[in-house]
């Protein structure tokens, strides 16, 4: 799925979009360590949603500054990041649970490169975006090198 989070062209639309991102990656970082089956993977799946934990605190921190709202939960992309991961666990097998959390997270890659190239949000902010995507980048590629083992 394509998304358009990071390309608005307000400042404080573009920090609900990505408050509401967060949101969806969280559910769906829950519903993965629900289902995974190997301790060690739930372990690091945990780590990392941590980083979103993070990347939200840091979020509400920017829309306090910009007068964004704040939502506390997801929206509608909650049910697809979570159906994914409810479908991969079907299969019973971890690997197809972390291919379904990689394409999670390349749709969220995409929005944090949107958020890092984006001219409405200012150099002294950037950071906040730049830090998520490189989280994201190394979420993927754990979970991807995970899946192939």
């Amino acid at each position: 799925m394509v998304t358009t989070v990071g390309t608005s062209t307000d400042m404080a639309s573009l920090i609900e979009n990505f408050i509401l991102l967060e949101h969806d990656a969280i559910a769906a970082y829950d519903a993965t360590i629900e289902r995974l089956s190997n301790p060690e993977y739930k372990a690091q799946i945990a780590e990392f949603r941590n980083d979103h934990l993070r990347h939200l605190d840091d979020l509400t921190q920017l829309a306090a500054r910009y007068g964004a709202n704040v939502p506390t939960e997801g929206d509608m992309k909650e049910i697809l990041t979570t159906g994914k991961i409810k479908l991969a666990n079907l299969t019973g097998d971890d690997a197809v649970i972390l291919q379904a959390m990689s394409s999670n997270e390349t749709d969220t890659i995409t929005a944090y490169s949107n958020g890092c190239e984006n001219s409405v949000v200012p150099p002294e902010e950037r950071m906040i975006f730049e830090r998520g995507l490189a989280d994201e980048r190394r979420h993927k590629e754990w979970m991807d090198r995970a899946a192939s083992m």
